[in-house]
């Protein structure tokens, strides 16, 4: 039989043998005739009745393709079988030297964190060789082996950030960079995170220098669905491509048909929802586009498989004018409904990640992990009901309250989680959280209650698994990738910094010419000496939290945050370790005691707040009567020192920052528009005592902390939005424990500083006018040499700071502007003959004019402690260990500069003491104790006009377990001697 045109066929369903006709009768003839008829009609017939089975089918000749396609369908991503014993890793750069990390302690991730080895590791071709025993027949092999001396120090896996925007919102930030949310509609699974990458950020320097090896880059959360995202080693390769930074790539990168025969990758995408699609209606309008894109892509998926079912059927009749159903735009949702695709969802409330746990239900697809997930520690049940299984969470650690979805958030969160069996991940959101910073998310986590195998789990090998990569990131193991850590101390000490990383067997630190892109034969060095002290090699230890985390869950969230009780009295204090307080004269140390034969320090005893006596307890209580009524608490080596001071952000004035009705409002411009004749005020002067609210969780949460006062003025900076007038206002200092303004002294000083703003301005929303720098410059200069009439508030608070009666804070990064500020405060002091007490705010290039802050006596308050490049008036910093020897702190008090620290954030001040004791960890010993309290007490109150206004009537904060700048200790009690009191927490 032949063919129709060139196209080869197959016979299917009844065939007819072909017969040779002899010359028939007529009669016979008609008969045969009449018989085939009947005989064809009973096929069609038949045919007709049991489907397209019975009919001929014609095989084309691209079938072998659309069965390989049919035949793909069905893979799933997974490594190769023999993929740990690769001779070498895909990422392999030629010329990397094999490299030897001798006598080290590592932590492998293995074993769900528990697993520790002491010994060797040995990275070979991009991938890890051995770890523990390395064989010296294997070691004598190499003839360029690299070693490098751990001296017992600890090693992990390199840190994966889950949850990281680099690249996108690349530092420094320009108008012209911002990759991360599209206006085109609420699902957009065909957008790419990578084509938007810019592997021009500086922030991979800094992420490696803290550790972090990979990221995952999402789109952002603006969109249901933002889009495809894509695993990132922050190594820059020789190609220096984005393409060539992405772990594994997926096969349809291109759109390419992955082959059956090789294991399928995992792909990765970013969903959102809640507050953050509001652009495009209410969380129902979010729901239904959602279901509306999934139902298109279902709608492409069930044509694929029925497509696929006819052709590896052999019916190929049925689709021969069709063509293997696909759509370029749901094509990555179809890969969704197969489980092909790793989601990483950003969903806060219950509300949410309830419509989206029904959501995976109703079309049958997982979550690999919800991130933020404020309210996931409430609702461990509802996670655990996501179709496919229950995902991670990725979380902050203490940023909380920023907007309504995370008000509920808490610290407790991921031990609450863990116990709950959920795996928990601690992420940055970079640039939101400095992502070379992931690990002390980590350290905080376990500071709250996370067991530390978990909390080192979370920023390595649980990410890695949420992401389908733990095959080759996030452990170590023989086979995987050879990204590694060298630490100065154990990872979970605060201050923890690499002393080394290597990606892809590539060392990172430690060249003088750049950080990024070293030559793979590179001799590996260590940065930095190990931190001094047994303490640092061992797990630190933490306080006990039960107590308040049952109370956190109990009230959802949101449990009494005032003190269990205020007392007066008598209260003892016993094994006191130190005491610090504030005097007329500055901070003193007034006992300082090692432990006696009994294991006991000293004792404080203290009388309605205020200290009585402070020494050994034998002869401290001596002469104290009724002793045996006083209120007795054991500080297990614990301290008192001073209530510490916070400044810079606008705690105070605000409930929830991204939530206007619990804030001031907006403040006027005069740049923007003639202010109100009713203000009566050109330069709408306003003071931020007028709008204090007390009471609020992050002020208590602070106080909670140890931060017992701060300072704080509106129009303040945020991260992506810079100041929003020039005129910040007069800033208030209060205390934080303060239940209203009328309370006895709930209000320290209403009028602490006059505030202003100069800078470039800000690439996004929120930013100061288009106002140039100069015209800002003349403003001030104007405003300073009474330009203004002293009638009004503006001249006359200015006048005040020209005359040098009040602490002027100028909130400024760049170091041009400041030498800009240095030349007016010359000018106006030499034309008034007063001298201002000038403040820089902010101030990250400050070190660049060091010398000549000094000799003008300038004061400088920090914020951010730990600096980031974020805009370019920022964006020339002093990066600190291990990048920099020195830093900010340590550059400027080499130049006896009066230095503070501030904060931009409200959540921050929780933070303070640990910023302060961080400080001093980076100091290599120039920064001690009495400097570190200065850092957020005595220099603070210097630069504020605040001297004297506390002294030793100033509130004392009780800790126990450890001094105040170590994460062994907890705030317990704050002593107050102007109340007559002990709050006990």
């Amino acid at each position: 039989m032949s063919s129709k045109g060139s196209e080869p066929f197959i016979e299917a369903g009844v065939r007819t043998r072909r017969r040779t006709l002899k010359r028939p009768l007529l009669l016979a003839l008609c008969a045969t005739v009449a018989t085939l008829s009947l005989y064809a009609c009973n096929i069609y017939l038949a045919s007709t009745a049991r489907g397209a089975e019975d009919r001929v089918h014609r095989v084309p000749a691209h079938a072998k393709r659309i069965l390989r396609q049919c035949a793909a369908l069905r893979a799933t991503p997974e490594p190769p079988h023999d993929f740990h014993t690769r001779a070498q890793s895909d990422r392999y750069e030629p010329g990397t030297r094999p490299t030897l990390i001798k006598n080290a302690r590592v932590w492998t991730g293995a074993r769900n964190g528990t697993e520790t080895v002491k010994g060797d590791v040995l990275l070979e071709g991009g991938v890890v060789k051995g770890i523990g025993y390395i064989p010296e027949a294997l070691l004598d092999s190499y003839d360029d082996l690299a070693t490098i001396h751990a001296g017992g120090a600890w090693v992990t896996p390199g840190l994966v950030d889950l949850h990281s925007h680099v690249g996108l919102l690349s530092a420094p930030f320009t108008a012209g960079a911002f990759e991360v949310n599209s206006i085109h509609g609420p699902a957009l699974p065909w957008l790419r995170s990578i084509d938007g990458f810019n592997t021009h950020d500086l922030a991979f320097e800094l992420a490696i220098a803290g550790g972090v090896t990979s990221a995952m880059v999402l789109p952002g959360s603006g969109n249901a669905i933002g889009g495809q995202a894509f695993m990132m080693k922050l190594r820059k390769t020789k190609e220096r491509s984005p393409t060539s930074m992405i772990v594994e790539p997926p096969h349809t990168l291109n759109g390419t048909v992955p082959d059956p025969d090789l294991p399928l990758r995992w792909r990765h995408m970013k969903q959102a929802c809640g507050e953050n699609l509001r652009r495009y209606g209410n969380r129902m309008d979010a729901i239904w586009a959602f279901r509306s894109a999934y139902n298109e892509a279902r709608k492409v998926k069930q044509g694929q498989d029925d497509f696929c079912m006819k052709a590896e059927a052999g019916l190929w009749e049925d689709i021969h004018d069709q063509n293997f159903p696909e759509n370029l735009q749901w094509e990555m949702l179809v890969d969704v409904l197969r489980g092909r695709v790793k989601i990483a969802n950003h969903c806060y409330e219950e509300v949410d990640l309830d419509d989206i746990v029904r959501l995976t239900n109703e079309f049958g697809f997982p979550i690999a992990s919800f991130h933020h997930a404020s309210e996931a520690w409430l609702v461990p049940d509802v996670l655990k009901r996501t179709w496919g299984g229950t995902p991670a969470v990725a979380i902050f650690a203490s940023n909380h309250r920023y907007k309504r979805e995370s008000y509920r958030g808490s610290q407790f969160a991921p031990r609450v989680l863990a116990d709950n069996e959920i795996p928990v991940v601690m992420k940055s959101d970079h640039p939101v959280l400095n992502s070379r910073y992931v690990v002390y998310e980590a350290q905080q986590a376990h500071y709250y209650g996370l067991p530390p195998h978990l909390a080192l789990a979370s920023v390595t090998s649980t990410p890695a698994r949420a992401a389908g990569l733990s095959h080759r990131i996030g452990l170590l193991a023989e086979g995987t990738d050879a990204d590694v850590v060298l630490w100065d101390s154990h990872p979970l000490h605060l201050g923890a910094t690499p002393r080394q990383v290597w990606i892809d067997g590539i060392p990172q630190l430690g060249r003088a010419d750049t950080a990024l892109t070293p030559l793979p034969d590179t001799e590996p060095v260590l940065v930095g000496p190990p931190k001094n002290g047994a303490v640092f090699d061992e797990v630190p230890a933490v306080p006990n939290w039960d107590l308040e985390r049952k109370q956190a869950v109990a009230y959802e969230g949101l449990p009494p945050l005032g003190p269990a009780q205020a007392r007066a009295g008598k209260v003892v204090l016993r094994n006191v370790q130190e005491v610090w307080t504030r005097t007329e004269t500055g901070l003193k140390e007034r006992w300082s005691g090692a432990r006696d034969a009994d294991g006991r320090s000293g004792t404080v005893v203290l009388v309605d707040g205020a200290i009585s006596c402070v020494g050994q307890e034998g002869w401290c209580l001596a002469g104290a009567e009724d002793a045996d009524d006083a209120l007795e608490i054991d500080l297990h080596g614990g301290a008192v020192g001073p209530g510490l001071m916070t400044f810079g952000s606008p705690l105070g004035l605000e409930e929830i920052t991204q939530e206007p009705s619990t804030g001031d409002g907006a403040l006027y411009n005069p740049y923007a528009a003639d202010t109100p004749a009713l203000l009566g005020d050109t330069g709408a002067l306003v003071r931020a005592a007028d709008a204090l609210q007390f009471g609020t969780r992050n002020a208590l949460t602070a106080r909670r902390a140890g931060v017992t006062y701060a300072t704080t003025a509106l129009g303040e900076t945020t991260l992506f939005g810079g100041a929003s007038t020039l005129i910040g206002g007069l800033a208030v200092t209060f205390r934080t424990g303060a239940a209203h303004a009328l309370q006895p002294d709930a209000i320290v000083k209403p009028v602490a500083a006059l505030q202003v703003h100069v800078g470039r301005a800000a690439p996004w929303r929120g930013s100061l006018a288009p106002v140039s720098v100069s015209t800002q410059i003349a403003t001030l200069r104007r405003l300073l040499l009474d330009s203004v009439s002293d009638k009004e508030e503006t001249g006359r608070w200015f006048k005040k700071a020209a005359d040098g009666e009040i602490p002027l804070i100028i909130g400024v990064g760049s170091a041009d502007i400041m030498a800009t500020l240095l030349q007016l405060k010359a000018e106006v002091e030499e034309l008034r003959g007063g001298r201002i007490k000038m403040v820089f705010s902010g101030a990250s290039e400050a070190h660049l004019i060091a010398e000549d802050i000094a000799k003008a006596k300038v004061g400088v308050i920090l914020n951010p402690v730990r600096p980031f490049p974020g805009t370019w008036d920022n964006h020339r910093i002093l990066a600190g260990p291990p990048i920099s020897n020195e830093t900010t702190v340590t550059a400027l008090l080499k130049h006896k500069i009066t230095v503070a620290l501030g904060v931009t954030d409200a959540w921050e001040p929780v933070n303070t003491r640990f910023d302060a004791g961080w400080v001093a960890l980076e100091s290599s010993g120039r920064i001690d104790k009495q400097a570190q309290y200065a850092l957020i007490t005595g220099n603070l109150e210097k630069l504020l006009g605040l001297e004297g206004w506390l002294g030793d009537q100033g509130d004392l904060v009780v800790y126990q377990g450890g001094g105040a700048f170590n994460m062994s200790s907890k705030a317990i009690a704050i002593a107050s001697p102007r109340h007559g009191t002990v709050e006990l927490f």
